[in-house]
């Protein structure tokens, strides 16, 4: 435990944000949870739980819901960002309003920003350029961390000080982070997976199979990897947690939000009728469309993200999909 204990404060109050606030708190850490709608903030410190996206999930004593982001931000020495990549920027920009000499900023948004197709670590250097940066990722669903299920996460940052001052806030007897030394290959590997999870989930509700899920996730990576490399990612990043470890755990179990987008599209629902009956954000749709405009723009070839780009944004069928994806030319692996 710290000698003085961390004063967090926690941007973002979905499943995420409230799980990795409950984590830090139930470590000592005093956090500050807010989120942008005034009177579920309200809800949750009446509460003491977010009942709609972690029911269940008691707060420690340590852990305060606020209202506002002044007040969230007023003992705060540690900012964790943890909203939808679309809003990442607004947030950044308000912060940087609101406190712009802040030293350092997490965040745990995995994803694009939907404006430029730009990676989150870029906008962050653009609002905070002489603060830390780092990126809290890996395979992880909330409800398991915060039910203190033994959990493995990575943090990447730009100053070594800030990735262990990290871990050491979230380190416990079931959550074991490792630290990364490269920022750009885990923001690309957190956010490239959704897009598979969406494809794994097509695979297999149309009853693909085992074979054609493991086929999928092994070409994933694939790619992932050629799209992260040609960012300036490092090879290894993509065989450890942040790359194959949440690759996997995304496109394998019904936990995920994008898997369950690739099910219900193959049940033949639309976008609009899959968001609403998972009522969470479903970052893999956004993240499809920069990721296919990225990847084109140099020259990398992703055909799994491509082909569910189709599915979600011109309106091909998933069925057809499938088949262009093993239609393609034979070639050496």
């Amino acid at each position: 435990m710290h000698k003085h204990p961390a004063n967090i404060a926690v941007i973002g109050a979905g499943s995420w944000g409230t799980a990795l606030a409950v984590l830090l708190a139930s470590n000592g850490a005093n956090v500050s949870l807010w989120g942008h709608e005034p009177d579920v903030m309200q809800t949750l410190a009446t509460d003491r739980e977010n009942k709609t996206f972690l029911p269940g999930v008691s707060f420690p004593e340590t852990l305060k819901a606020i209202v506002t982001l002044e007040e969230a931000l007023e003992q705060a020495n540690e900012v964790l960002i943890v909203v939808p990549s679309h809003a990442f920027g607004a947030v950044l920009k308000n912060l940087a309003t609101k406190n712009p000499d802040l030293s350092s900023i997490s965040w745990a948004t995995k994803g694009f920003n939907p404006h430029d197709n730009r990676m989150l670590s870029e906008l962050a250097a653009e609002y905070f350029p002489n603060a830390s940066h780092a990126v809290v990722t890996g395979p992880t669903f909330a409800m398991e961390t915060a039910k203190q299920m033994p959990t493995a996460l990575t943090v990447a940052a730009t100053s070594t000080e800030h990735a262990e001052r990290l871990v050491q806030y979230m380190h416990n007897k079931t959550c074991r982070p490792y630290i990364a030394d490269d920022i750009i290959g885990v923001q690309v590997g957190g956010a490239a997976k959704n897009i598979m999870a969406i494809a794994a989930g097509i695979s297999d509700g149309l009853k693909f199979g085992a074979n054609a899920r493991s086929a999928l996730i092994t070409r994933g990576l694939a790619e992932i990897t050629r799209l992260g490399l040609a960012l300036g990612g490092k090879p290894e990043t993509f065989m450890g947690l942040a790359g194959l470890g949440d690759l996997v755990l995304t496109c394998t179990d019904d936990q995920s939000r994008n898997r369950r987008m690739g099910l219900a599209l193959a049940r033949g629902l639309t976008i609009d009728e899959a968001k609403t009956e998972i009522g969470q954000e479903v970052e893999g749709i956004n993240t499809a469309r920069e990721v296919f405009h990225k990847a084109s723009a140099l020259g990398v070839e992703m055909p799994i993200t491509e082909q569910t780009y189709k599915v979600l944004f011109e309106g091909l069928s998933p069925k057809q999909a499938v088949s262009n994806l093993l239609g393609r030319e034979a070639r050496s692996e």
